[in-house]
C-alpha cells in the first residue's frame, strides 16, 4: 500500500498525525541545513575577526578590517558596543570598568542570541517526535482492530496488514526526531566552541580599553581652617567608603571643636 493510501484510510487523527509529522522534518531540516551554513561560516569568521583586531594599530582602523571578514556581525558588535556613549544617564554614571563590563555583556548576549537561534525547534523536534509517531500507532491499531471487529470474522492476514501499516508511524517518527537530535547535539558542540571565543575576545577586550583610575585622595585643610564648601561637599559621606577617620576629622574642623585654642 503506498503511503497516501494509508494516510486517506488513516481517518482524521492520523492524517492529522501525518501532517503535524512532516511539518516538524521539513522545519527541523530547513534549520539543520541553514545553520550548518551558518556555523561553518561563524568559525572562520570569528578567528580572522580577532585576528584582524589585534593586529590593527588602532580601535578605528580595527573596527573597518574586522567589517570586511565579520560578515556574521559576531565580533564586531562587541567593539562598536564599548564606543557607544550616552552622556548623561545612569548608564554613563558608574566607573567606566563596569560600564565596559555591562555592555559587553550585553552585546555577548545578543551574539550568542543569534548562535543560539534554532537549537530549541531542534530540541523540541527531537524530543516530541517520537510520541506523536507513536500517537499515530496507536490510532492506526486502533482503527484497525475496531474495523475488523465489525466484520466478524478475524484472521492473521486481517491483522497483521493494518496493525503493520499503523506501526509505520512510529518508523516516521524516529524519522523526524534523529536527525533533529544528531544536529542538535552537533551544532551544541560548535556554538560551544565559538561562544569560548567571543568570552576570551570580550574578556581580552575589557582589559584594554578599561582605563586606570588612581583615586585622588584630598588634602585636609590646614588645621583652624575652615573648609571650603567644594570640599566639604566631595568630603561629606566619606566614611561609607571605610574612611571614618578622616571624616570624623572633618565634622571637628566643620563645627568649630577642633580649631586651636588662641587664649594667651
Amino acid at each position: 500500500m503506498s503511503p497516501l493510501a494509508l494516510i486517506t484510510q488513516a481517518g482524521l487523527v492520523g492524517q492529522a498525525v501525518a501532517v503535524l509529522l512532516l511539518a516538524m522534518s521539513v522545519a527541523s531540516w530547513v534549520v539543520i541545513l541553514w545553520k550548518g551554513w551558518l556555523l561553518q561560516r561563524a568559525a572562520g569568521d570569528v578567528a580572522r575577526s580577532t585576528a584582524a583586531f589585534w593586529q590593527s594599530s588602532s580601535v578605528d582602523a580595527a573596527c573597518s578590517k574586522m567589517a570586511l571578514f565579520d560578515r556574521e556581525a559576531l565580533v564586531l558588535p562587541l567593539v562598536v558596543a564599548t564606543q557607544a556613549q550616552a552622556q548623561g544617564t545612569l548608564a554613563t554614571a558608574g566607573d567606566k570598568s563596569a560600564q565596559l563590563t555591562r555592555v559587553l555583556r550585553d552585546a555577548l548576549h545578543a551574539v550568542l542570541q543569534k548562535l543560539q537561534f534554532g537549537q530549541v525547534l531542534l530540541a523540541t523536534v527531537g524530543s516530541t517526535a517520537p510520541f506523536v509517531g507513536l500517537l499515530g500507532t496507536v490510532w492506526g491499531i486502533y482503527h484497525a482492530l475496531t474495523g475488523m471487529a465489525l466484520a466478524g470474522q478475524v484472521t492473521i492476514d486481517k491483522v497483521s496488514g493494518p496493525v503493520g501499516e499503523a506501526l509505520i508511524m512510529t518508523a516516521a517518527g524516529l524519522a523526524v526526531a534523529i536527525p533533529a537530535v544528531l544536529a542538535y547535539n552537533v551544532f551544541g558542540r560548535s556554538i560551544g566552541r565559538i561562544e569560548a571565543e567571543l568570552e576570551g575576545f570580550a574578556f581580552d577586550l575589557r582589559g584594554l580599553l578599561a582605563p586606570t583610575f588612581v583615586a585622588a585622595r584630598t588634602a585636609l585643610p590646614p588645621e583652624g581652617a575652615t573648609p571650603p564648601a567644594a570640599w566639604q561637599s566631595q568630603f561629606r559621606g566619606r566614611n561609607l567608603d571605610g574612611q571614618t577617620q578622616e571624616a570624623e576629622h572633618f565634622e571637628k574642623y566643620h563645627d568649630g571643636l577642633g580649631a586651636p585654642d588662641k587664649t594667651p
